[in-house]
């Protein structure tokens, strides 16, 4: 069976939608070799890889809005279909109970879960998870939002950890609040994530970081990140 990941955050606008999308490029294999190639170079590439080097990755998609099933039909549109990458949204996942079962050559299954208004499928999504990752934007509000989101991981005993996610330059308050995180012994991740014009652009364009930007910071924000969150379900 897969390792299922899920990403929850109770709190609206953390990008759950966005770590989930670019954490499945990476771990998909796709632009994790590429490095200062043209981006026709990247896509050639890309479709010319044996599919012994690729990963197996299914998304869900448990969010109301879709946001994730509407970057794989923009990633569809332009770069045809991938057999080693399916999203597949909440009405399949609803319906069939097996969805799992009949994915079992899946080598990652990756839930983006909905918002508040939904707890019951955010719950369900977390049970069945080998780990839940968590993001929060480095702001007092969202570790304050994320506090629901933890308890209801802590209610099904699941290991998560926390993403810090579109983390502005250095700053005083950014360096406060690190260090009061850091004093209360949360499961920060060690990786952060930038707020990185690269993120939004390359999922305009329904690709990961990893393959539309290889060279740049944002890639290898993911790439650490990615390997972070394996080691912790190996």
């Amino acid at each position: 069976m897969p390792k299922v990941i899920t990403v929850a955050q109770q709190k609206g606008g953390a990008g759950k939608t966005s770590i989930a999308a670019h954490l499945a490029i990476a771990w998909a294999g796709l632009g994790t070799e590429q490095h200062g190639r043209s981006f026709r170079q990247d896509m050639d590439y890309r479709m010319s890889e044996p599919p012994k080097a690729r990963k197996n990755i299914l998304l869900i998609d448990l969010d109301p809005q879709e946001s994730l099933s509407d970057w794989f039909r923009v990633r569809e549109d332009r770069l045809g279909k991938d057999e080693n990458l399916t999203v597949v949204p909440a009405s399949q996942w609803r319906s069939n109970p097996n969805l799992l079962t009949e994915h079992r050559a899946a080598d990652f299954v990756i839930i983006d879960t909905p918002p508040h208004t939904e707890v019951a499928a955010a719950r369900e999504a977390i049970r069945i998870s080998d780990l839940v990752v968590v993001p929060a934007q480095l702001s007092p509000m969202d570790i304050w939002a994320s506090e629901g989101t933890l308890a209801l991981i802590a209610e099904e005993d699941k290991p998560c950890v926390i993403v810090l996610n579109r983390v502005p330059p250095r700053a005083r308050l950014a360096d406060e609040l690190m260090a009061q995180l850091k004093a209360e012994d949360l499961p920060l991740a060690r990786t952060h994530v930038g707020n990185r014009i690269a993120f939004a652009a390359s999922m305009l364009h329904g690709m990961g970081v990893t393959e539309a930007a290889p060279s740049s910071l944002a890639a290898a924000e993911i790439r650490l990140l990615a390997g972070e969150v394996l080691r912790k379900v190996a």
